[in-house]
């Protein structure tokens, strides 16, 4: 192992503007979506938008932080400089269980996807394939990982913008389909929601996962060759994400198909190309969304490794970089983890393991996310930021970051109330009591 505790930086405004370009395209967009429709009808674009909006501001808040100081190692330490080091222990920790818990969400995807070419082999021999290859991309070299990255990333960008052009042409042309004709209309038709209050409400919960995983931009900041660019670039662009990938595609398939035909569990992108007849379309889209899944579980690997890395003492086993200045001990230790923790989910609860899974995700995210808003406010309120340069500021501080903060803070309480997320929103709850009185009993690990 290397003595040298520098991160590699190796990766390119290529690798950084496609990381972040997919980083908000996943499993939550692919495969949840179909349970947001579902929920919502097309009244599901307005809570994508609605949410996405708070995310971006929650991104110009990351991104000024991480210009103020580029050597951070990972956002978290902006937690720590400014709300304390307890309240970086409590949040590092809890980012790194987090990300873990989206590769256990994603090899769970990976598992479903597969089931569509072979539904006669056991899901979980797929997803321990998956994590292996994918782990020995992340201990090769960090240029690897953004170069698998960089063309996962190309594959979904290049599938929706597909989907979005097919919608388009279906629609000129009035094509027929044995759902009916192809048209605008489709989306207010059928009805513009469920008409169901709270299945309405109750969607800004996936709408909300399946941005997680945004904030991947800060974590790759360290390994950036030239950040003070490709960040504001990266965190700018989240917008036109949001309108194109978003909102373009989803609206695209409920024109093609009618949103009342779309079920839940299932990739609402297979489900409208198996709908309307093309079957080759539509292995063609589950292997998309296949590489979906794969680019989320290369990205949380990627991070738990870096998280576990950053959160050890220097000295300690797990804290130290290989030859090629990557954080091999700790990769080693998550993909472990994940892979141990996603059999025995799936094999209790086969049917509820990705909704289940994910509302974990989003209950810990989210409290994540808060600390992140309040560690701007204390950021803006500090010498370094009275003193510093002008760079890429959050617009309206701290009133944007008190209102995605109440914002955030009504997802939490979506997630409590409801009865398929309140149990795992409560496990949450206790999982910070319990590290904050761990925090507390080892006060030298709070204080690193």
């Amino acid at each position: 192992m290397s003595d040298d505790n520098n991160l590699s930086r190796s990766l390119s405004a290529r690798h950084v503007s496609m990381i972040a370009l997919g980083g908000t395209i996943g499993t939550g967009l692919f495969l949840g979506s179909g349970e947001s429709i579902q929920q919502a009808g097309p009244a599901i674009l307005v809570i994508y938008l609605i949410t996405g909006f708070f995310v971006f501001l929650m991104m110009r808040a990351l991104g000024e932080l991480l210009l103020s100081d580029t050597d951070s190692i990972i956002f978290i330490d902006f937690i720590k400089k400014y709300l304390g080091p307890r309240a970086g222990f409590i949040m590092g920790w809890t980012y790194w269980l987090s990300w873990l818990v989206i590769a256990m969400s994603e090899l769970t995807a990976v598992g479903a996807y597969m089931q569509f070419w072979f539904p006669h082999i056991p899901s979980w021999i797929w997803e321990l394939a998956f994590l292996l290859i994918l782990y020995l991309i992340n201990i090769v070299a960090v240029a690897a990982f953004g170069e698998t990255e960089f063309w996962f990333a190309t594959i979904k960008i290049v599938a929706i913008c597909a989907i979005i052009i097919t919608a388009i042409v279906m629609v000129i042309f009035q094509v027929r389909t044995n759902q009916g004709p192809v048209r605008l209309s489709n989306l207010w038709h059928f009805g513009i929601s469920s008409g169901n209050g709270r299945e309405l409400i109750g969607a800004f919960q996936m709408a909300f996962f399946s941005f997680l995983g945004v904030e991947f931009v800060g974590v790759s900041a360290a390994e950036t060759k030239d950040p003070l660019e490709t960040i504001p670039h990266s965190i700018n662009s989240i917008i036109f994400r949001i309108l194109i990938f978003y909102i373009g595609a989803l609206s695209a398939i409920m024109v093609i198909q009618p949103w009342t035909d779309y079920s839940a569990g299932h990739s609402p992108f297979v489900q409208v190309f198996a709908g309307i007849g093309i079957k080759s379309a539509a292995g063609i889209i589950n292997f998309v969304v296949l590489t979906a899944a794969a680019s989320s579980l290369n990205s949380s690997l990627f991070t738990t490794g870096r998280m576990l890395f950053s959160l050890t003492p220097r000295k300690h086993y797990f804290a130290q970089l290989n030859h090629r200045q990557i954080p091999m001990r700790s990769i080693t230790l998550s993909t472990i983890i994940v892979a141990v923790c996603v059999v025995l989910i799936n094999y209790c609860f086969p049917k509820d393991a990705f909704k289940m899974i994910t509302s974990v995700a989003s209950a810990a995210f989210l409290i994540i996310y808060m600390s992140l808003m309040l560690a701007h406010v204390k950021y803006r309120q500090s010498a370094d930021f009275k003193n510093g340069p002008e760079l890429f500021q959050l617009p309206f501080s701290p009133w944007s970051d008190y209102l995605t903060i109440i914002f955030m803070c009504f997802i939490f309480v979506i997630l409590l109330v409801t009865p398929a997320t309140t149990i795992t929103t409560i496990l949450t709850i206790i999982w910070f009591l319990v590290i904050y009185y761990f925090s507390r009993r080892v006060p030298a690990a709070a204080k690193k």
